[in-house]
């Protein structure tokens, strides 16, 4: 019987043990489970812009008690310590940097936008700036609510954050860490709940005054527009008017001076009453005078037609973004060609300088001297920018034709050999180069290593070398690699320069009868 009992005591007692080890098991995996949940808000949290400048207001509390408990050591100590002294200008150079938080840490991020006065609208020009005004009235509305709802958000995470700290403090309630850290969580919340009761105060106020603003910029914007298409009417009907007139003219009279006479005198009358139109129409400010008069330069631009261009050229020279002053370009107008940097982009011309280049060598013979170009050029010359998009870098090339009996591969390898090696740095920034511009366009060959090609000519093998230069320094590595070709193939005995030659023979004169007996003894042989 006593051994049935012991062996019932101790089936218990194991029974017992395992049941406690499962539930401290058990236990493990749901405190496991709250931590990484904890860890998943703190991540989601992590660079949030409310979170990020409570830190900052931590951040400056704590210096500033460090800095009243150095003052009270200093004081203390009789103002001897520098290392003390030292510690604590620095505790004040980073209350000066986070000053803005002395006193709450979310001022700048409740303050609700300033709303400007709506602009008067009242010429079809100003409707821009009435669009202009309500979109930014809008964006800065909806910036401020998209705030609101961050924090909102923001409170609701650290909610669950402090239900997940209770959950582990009831597991293990003489845990000061964990009580520290609900009750700093505690806190926190309550500022960011304070905060939000400020910012919802605030927005309903700001809303109502941003939807206040954006209704009276409305209400000018559609009474300008029925305005505007009133006067678009009356001058239509106007202009209708005069080719009506203008058709009666032409049928009834049949002298050409005279009609000429009578369609001058209607076009006329038909600017006048225009004129008088916009006027009346806009006359409340001298601004409009000067609107008006943009209407009469249409017939201006008519006498002034290349200097107009030449304004809307530099509208798309500035704003396109195709030549930039620096760069440098290639101008061809009449079959003159001129290549030099942009040294001014002016209202009617391009200021350029003319380079020593290629084209000063093989055409002009002359460079330094300042171009001056009409910005309309762009619409009817070729421009050709090497510079454009950053790109500092153009394709060169030098033909080398040898004679037909040469070893042309080992001047092809020869030749690849050198101008790898002088244009290795220029290869290495086009690629960096080309690897932006294909982001902007669709460029089929990116291939910028240099490049060797042989034709047939009919006076020898024509060896053609491709490489990257600088765009403003073709002529010295076109020179450096000239250079080394020249000596290189004068070192191979089976490599030949070729070059235009002529023959000649020269003989005595032979009368017929010598030249007839010569060739009998040749025939005899």
């Amino acid at each position: 019987m006593r051994v049935l009992a012991l062996i019932f005591v101790f089936t218990f007692l194991f029974a017992d043990i395992n049941s406690t080890i499962e539930h401290n098991a058990t236990n493990t995996q749901i405190t496991n489970d709250v931590i990484k949940q904890i860890e998943a808000i703190d991540a989601s949290l992590k660079g949030n812009i409310w979170i990020t400048r409570y830190a900052n207001y931590g951040t400056y509390q704590k210096i500033k008690n460090e800095l009243e408990e150095s003052e009270a050591l200093l004081k203390k100590d009789g103002k001897k310590n520098a290392e003390l002294v030292k510690k604590i200008q620095n505790l004040k150079d980073q209350l000066e940097l986070l000053k803005e938080y002395e006193r709450t840490p979310f001022a700048n991020m409740l303050v609700a936008p300033e709303i400007d006065i709506s602009p008067r609208i009242t010429n079809p020009i100003a409707l821009i700036s009435g669009f202009s005004y309500i979109k930014k009235i809008a964006n800065e509305k909806d910036d401020y609510a998209k705030r609101t709802k961050e924090l909102d958000t923001l409170i609701g995470k650290l909610r669950d954050k402090e239900v997940l700290l209770v959950t582990l403090l009831n597991g293990d309630s003489k845990n000061e860490n964990l009580q520290n850290q609900i009750y700093n969580l505690r806190t926190q919340i309550g500022e960011f709940e304070g905060a939000k009761q400020i910012a919802d105060t605030t927005f309903d106020v700001y809303e109502k005054r941003a939807d206040e603003a954006i209704s009276i910029a409305k209400n000018d914007i559609k009474s300008q527009i029925f305005s505007t298409a009133n006067i678009a009417i009356f001058i239509i009907v106007i202009i209708v008017l005069s080719f009506f007139f203008k058709f009666i003219a032409k049928k009834t009279i049949t002298d050409n001076d005279r009609f000429y006479t009578v369609n001058k005198f209607i076009n006329f009358i038909n600017f006048i009453l225009i004129i008088l139109t916009l006027l009346f129409a806009y006359i409340e400010n001298i601004t409009y005078v000067v609107t008006i008069l943009g209407f009469a330069s249409a017939g201006i631009a008519i006498a002034m037609k290349d200097m107009f261009m030449s304004m809307l050229g530099w509208i798309v020279i500035t704003f396109g973004g195709s030549i930039h002053v620096g760069d440098r370009i290639r101008v061809m107008h009449n079959g003159l060609l001129y290549v030099g940097d942009v040294i001014d982009i002016s209202i009617l011309r391009m200021t350029i300088f003319e380079d020593v280049t290629f084209a000063t060598y093989h055409q002009n013979r002359r460079a330094g001297r300042i171009v001056f170009i009409p910005n309309n050029y762009v619409f009817t010359e070729l421009l050709s920018n090497y510079t454009h998009q950053g790109m500092k870098t153009v394709w060169d090339g030098i033909d080398v034709v040898l004679t037909f009996d040469s070893n042309h591969k080992k001047a092809v390898h020869i030749a690849k050999t050198i101008t790898r090696k002088y244009s290795k740095g220029y290869t290495d920034i086009a690629k960096r180069q080309m690897t932006r511009l294909r982001s902007q366009y669709s460029i089929k060959n990116p291939n910028v290593e240099p490049r060797i090609f042989t034709f047939f000519e009919p006076h020898g093998i024509c060896i053609s070398i491709w490489f990257m230069a600088s765009s403003y320094a073709t002529l010295t590595l076109r020179s450096t690699i000239s250079a080394e070709l020249v000596e290189a193939f004068n070192k191979e005995s089976d490599i030949m320069i070729a070059y235009p030659t002529q023959t000649m023979y020269l003989s005595k004169k032979q009368n017929p009868q010598a030249h007839s007996e010569l060739d009998q003894d040749l025939i005899r042989e």
